[in-house]
């Protein structure tokens, strides 16, 4: 949950997760990680909407939204339709699977 130029230097929080030369710079030519980074964002505008109003950040409210934004995450996988559709979608080959651990 990075800040971004006049966020960062007064520690308020900006109206927007990204800098404020994002949108004309975005329009022009998105990377892959680009993309990738905007379907995050979306996938998580609840928990940035939620961040924009917390005024006193510290290192526990921090560790508690990266284990919300985990946790997010880990369901997204589990419910959608093709797993690894993240990942295809953006270009990013689609990890394998671990072997199950072998039962006595």
């Amino acid at each position: 949950m990075g800040l971004h130029g006049r966020a960062a230097r007064t520690g308020r929080f900006a109206a927007s997760v990204r800098p404020g030369f994002y949108p004309r710079f975005m329009a022009k030519k998105p990377s892959r990680i680009d993309l990738l980074e905007l379907d995050i964002d979306l996938r998580l505008t609840d928990l940035w909407r939620e961040a924009g109003e917390i005024t006193d950040w510290n290192l526990d409210v921090v560790a508690a939204f990266m284990r919300a934004a985990y946790g997010k995450g880990y369901c997204d996988a589990l419910t959608e339709d093709a797993p690894g559709s993240l990942c295809h979608d953006h270009g990013y080959r689609i990890p394998g699977r671990r072997p199950a651990p072998a039962h006595d």
